[in-house]
């Protein structure tokens, strides 16, 4: 499950900045080029898309690896598999805490 700040970064009215970027010549003629091929009003709005989504991707992962990790320390405590991923599936789902037998 994606964290809710992933999904609020599509929101089309953000501020923005402008800011100032060097890339290759070549580069900026292919933008250009495919950009309208994508239903792209310009080579800007390709650039925002893409770092847009490489940023979602690596953000997503990120968070993916998290999950990872609280496994491995699950583990590592002695927690059985079957509980370990009971207890993440949980947490990932949002669902409200349930008390442990005891």
């Amino acid at each position: 499950m994606k964290p809710a700040y992933i999904d609020a970064r599509k929101n089309p009215d953000r501020p923005m900045t402008t800011i100032s970027m060097r890339l290759p010549e070549d580069v900026i003629e292919e933008l250009k080029r495919v950009a309208p091929m994508l239903g792209m009003s310009g080579y800007q709005p390709l650039i925002r898309f893409y770092i847009g989504k490489g940023l979602r991707e690596s953000l997503t992962e990120l968070h993916g690896s998290q999950w990872e990790r609280l496994a491995d320390v699950l583990r590592k405590r002695g927690m059985d598999d079957g509980q370990a991923a009971e207890i993440i599936a949980e947490a990932r789902s949002g669902a409200p805490e349930r008390k442990l037998a005891a």
